[in-house]
């Protein structure tokens, strides 16, 4: 039986067969992770996603960024690791001729309930942002659904900002810039990203001083069903049963997806329109099932008179950032930077 002219009419990612074989072998492990009871299988997880120690003293050559990990809370497994590159000849961060590196707190993705600090998709990630981009990155783990519900994540998130605002001398290393701090996400860590800089709106920090939130793909929902929910459904990578179920692991028990938490411009929206909230940069994917929910963020974010500027890439599929091998990765670290180093020209301004 031949295509119907629905499934014709659907867009398809252009992606290598490989990617394909790896995107559908890591979304079959994850489904069958997430359990019918509201329980991970770790056990699953983690055969597939393994840690790996920071690197103190890394290698000389162009992957040369060290890495080390950094208590906030002992008593919740606080804790982020911080990506510093090695200066390059001439170098002065980001290009701009400022001595110092900007700083990017980075929260990874996963729906809530997933991932690590130091998971090696994560650690590949942070690093590479933090060799590309001439950044110092904190890269934060935070807890994780369903053991911990809303508001943990985005308490550990905002605390993280915190700390780091506190910290002494020898915390930090010297060449990091707090005057040139950027929240970035991706997926989940998107929303986390959104959700802390509206508490850093409206907090007084010592050092810190917020320049720009990327948000990549962030995660957001809602009751009604949008269109590109429907079209990639069955991913590649992301599926709604499995978005579904991670909207379900991390609410409050008795509460929807219109949740202001999921549908941040929803019906029961928090008004961001009076907050310092913080030029952003968006992305969002033309196959990934949350495309739509990205640009009801974008309107939302204009609608509440911010500055957000979008870069939407019609092939890339959720998650498309962390995979060299789709040439909107790339393209990607270029928008990040321009974005950065635009900001960064405005402040000296």
């Amino acid at each position: 039986m031949g295509e119907t002219d629905e499934e014709t009419a659907k867009p398809k990612p252009n992606l290598p067969w490989k990617l394909k074989l790896f995107l559908g072998a890591i979304s079959w492990v994850i489904e069958r992770s997430l359990r019918p009871n509201m329980t991970v299988n770790r056990r699953l997880i983690n055969f597939f996603d393994p840690k790996i120690p920071p690197s103190p003293n890394p290698r000389r050559g162009s992957d040369s960024v060290a890495s080390s990990d950094i208590t906030v809370d002992h008593s919740r497994n606080l804790w982020f690791r911080l990506f510093n590159p090695s200066p390059t000849t001439g170098s002065t961060g980001s290009g701009n001729g400022v001595s110092g590196m900007p700083i990017i707190v980075f929260y990874h993705g996963g729906g809530f309930a997933i991932g690590h600090a130091n998971s090696m998709i994560v650690d590949t990630a942070a690093r590479r942002l933090s060799r590309e981009l001439r950044a110092i990155i904190v890269s934060v783990n935070y807890r994780l659904a369903p053991k911990h519900r809303l508001p943990c994540q985005y308490d550990d998130g905002f605390d993280v900002l915190r700390f780091i605002d506190e910290m002494d001398t020898e915390g930090l290393p010297a060449n990091a810039d707090l005057s040139r701090c950027f929240l970035a996400g991706e997926s989940a860590g998107g929303n986390l990203a959104h959700q802390v800089a509206v508490r850093a709106a409206e907090h007084d920090f010592k050092r810190v001083n917020l320049l720009g939130l990327i948000a990549i793909q962030p995660f957001f929902g809602g009751e009604e069903r949008v269109e590109s929910e429907k079209q990639f459904s069955r991913g590649p990578f992301l599926t709604l049963d499995a978005i579904d179920w991670y909207w379900r692991a991390f609410l409050p028990e008795g509460t929807d997806r219109d949740h202001a938490a999921v549908n941040v411009f929803g019906p029961n929206a928090v008004d961001i329109t009076g907050l310092r909230f913080p030029p952003t940069l968006l992305f969002i994917g033309g196959c990934d099932p949350l495309r739509d929910r990205n640009v009801r963020y974008y309107e939302g974010l204009k609608k509440s008179g911010k500055q957000v500027h979008v870069v939407e890439y019609p092939n890339a599929v959720h998650g498309f950032s962390g995979f060299k091998e789709i040439p909107e990765s790339c393209l990607f670290l270029r928008e990040v930077k321009d974005f950065m180093e635009m900001q960064m020209a405005k402040e000296k301004v």
